[in-house]
């Protein structure tokens, strides 16, 4: 039976790439994207290269819980059930100081990276309940290993920009809070929808050679910090296909909730204790993620403001 699999930002980087893999094994592929008339040429790209027609393209911006809710209301029109669920959209502006709200007045990293994909699985979860494998990815970063750091805080009481006119604005900060928060969600949501045979898992990207239309996004300073990573990073099909395997292989067939690094392993909460060299040989372990992902207060202020502010 063809199985579908839903990517959003899918047009550029490691989503196309995903949605090539997955054409090419037979897959019914739903590219969900913010920009048609780009994504088009992508959508013709990925037909072109795996001779699969079975590619879709559904307008999708992820920031935008109004678009979230149109989007799957579509969907659920014309299409009988969802296997696969990959949360590949992201938001990061490089260099970014002014503070991003999207439209529904929310911190626009959360909104994207959080808030957004949370709704998402909500709305599609009765579709994903008909598969007899339902699996949902979300993508990470290695970016929420500054939580190694003590002292380093999620900014709850700035996600609606409350106080917008008297922080400085760090994008930086602001997408590593983002997921990390998308890290204690997706804890949640895995324990929330086991009982429906949904498995949720998030994925930790590392470096990854970035795309020419996600460099031309980048401010001159910035531009050049990416093109020296390029040269050491890995290319996008690489974690394409660790997505394809997260998402299809009996190896993680009855995994969820797990936090899984590039290499397939999955990570265990931070076993180190205090003091400056066990500290540097934690931040260097690429096996072990910092414990403040596993604080129960901290897992719950996530899930119910996301709740809170979806309505879900």
């Amino acid at each position: 039976m063809e199985k579908t699999v839903i990517i959003t930002g899918a047009n550029s980087g490691i989503g196309k790439a995903a949605a090539i893999r997955f054409a090419r094994e037979g897959y019914q592929v739903i590219i969900a994207c913010r920009n048609l008339e780009k994504s088009k040429k992508a959508q013709e790209e990925i037909i072109g290269l795996t001779n699969n027609r079975r590619v879709e393209l559904l307008r999708l911006d992820v920031s935008s819980f109004e678009s979230i809710k149109y989007f799957c209301s579509e969907f659920q029109k014309h299409y009988q059930m969802l296997d696969i669920l990959i949360h590949n959209a992201g938001y990061f502006k490089h260099g970014e100081k002014d503070y991003q709200l999207s439209q529904d007045n929310i911190e626009l990293s959360f909104a994207t990276n959080v808030f957004g994909p949370f709704l998402m699985t909500q709305l599609l979860a009765d579709m994903l309940k008909k598969s007899e494998d339902a699996r949902v990815l979300n993508a990470g970063s290695t970016n929420i290993r500054h939580f190694f750091e003590s002292k380093r805080q999620i900014d709850f009481d700035n996600l609606r920009g409350e106080f917008k006119d008297r922080r400085p604005y760090n994008s930086y900060k602001m997408y590593g809070d983002s997921k990390m928060a998308l890290l204690m969600l997706t804890f949640k949501m895995a324990e929330h929808f086991k009982n429906d045979g949904i498995k949720v898992n998030i994925v930790q990207i590392p470096a990854i050679k970035l795309s020419p239309e996600t460099m031309a996004k980048f401010k001159s300073g910035w531009k050049i910090a990416a093109r020296v990573q390029n040269i050491f990073s890995a290319p996008p099909e690489t974690m394409a296909d660790t997505y394809f395997h997260i998402c299809t292989s009996e190896e993680f067939k009855d995994v969820t909730g797990k936090l899984i690094n590039d290499k397939r392993e999955v990570m265990q909460s931070s076993h180190y204790t205090s003091g400056f060299m066990q500290e540097l040989k934690q931040f260097r372990d690429q096996r072990v993620y910092p414990r403040y992902a596993d604080e129960a207060e901290n897992i719950s202020r996530v899930w119910d403001l996301a709740v809170a502010l979806t309505k879900s």
